[in-house]
């Protein structure tokens, strides 16, 4: 896989230091001590509740071979949690592609790193957020219970560093989590600042991707959150609603 999406082997003498340094940083607040080299590194994995060996296996794994390093539990404390209700004045760029496009994929990723590096979703890290479905459910699950009016739990952001070799509209898309498969991307990533978000959308003839400069100073996006906090609504998951009001609670305690 190259920085465009073609395929490459993962060796294991590459995996072994992202890794360990991933599994020092999972450990961090547990009497666990991490050996050098593979083993030490299982022992740690060995060690870990079904439901965090299970998210690794299922989620973050398949991230990792579309380009993805996860970093956990560094959300920046007080992002807003979701971006909804913008409208076109709120767009500052974006691209669109047909499914007949040659080269779909290849395109795809092309225009959606000159998309994150112009707006700034990148930092000097190369790190941003990306909203992921809770535990371990698909991105198609996702979409199934959001349509089907399902009361399943809301997505939440997930820090990423993008690495040097990625595939994130092939192997991304395909990996269930950042779309349906590969060449139709669904997801939404945010800056860690929250200067901008960019959001990834399949429609019946091709894809479309858009950016949005600060949501969190957008007009549109703050009277449609706090609609959704004022309204009941079967369709509307409880803590969805909750997260909304905390965050625009706090928002209005810092602008005071």
């Amino acid at each position: 896989m190259t920085k465009w999406g073609r395929p490459y082997a993962l060796r294991t003498a590459e995996l072994l230091p992202v890794l360990l340094v991933s599994l020092r940083r999972r450990a961090r607040g547990h009497q666990l001590v991490v050996g050098r080299g593979l083993p030490g590194a299982l022992a740690l994995v060995e060690q870990w509740p079904m439901g965090v060996r299970e998210r690794e296996r299922k989620v973050y794994g398949p991230l990792w071979r579309a380009g993805l390093e996860v970093i956990p539990n560094a959300v920046p404390d007080g992002t807003m949690p979701f971006v909804l209700g913008y409208g076109t004045e709120d767009v500052t760029g974006g691209f669109s592609h047909r499914y007949d496009t040659p080269r779909l994929v290849d395109r795809l990723n092309a225009d959606w790193y000159d998309l994150a590096a112009s707006s700034g979703l990148l930092d000097h890290r190369r790190e941003f957020l990306v909203q992921l479905p809770q535990g371990t459910r698909t991105h198609r699950a996702a979409l199934r219970n959001l349509h089907g009016g399902s009361h399943t739990a809301p997505a939440v952001w997930t820090r990423v560093r993008l690495l040097e070799r990625w595939d994130i509209m092939g192997r991304g898309a395909a990996s269930a989590f950042l779309g349906v498969h590969a060449g139709h991307p669904g997801f939404a990533m945010m800056a860690l600042d929250t200067s901008v978000y960019v959001h990834a959308s399949t429609g019946e003839t091709g894809v479309d991707v858009l950016a949005v400069r600060h949501p969190d100073r957008s007009a549109n996006i703050l009277r449609h959150l706090e609609w959704i906090t004022l309204h009941d609504s079967p369709y509307v998951h409880r803590e969805f609603k909750q997260r909304i009001a905390a965050w625009l609670a706090n928002r209005r305690r810092s602008a005071a």
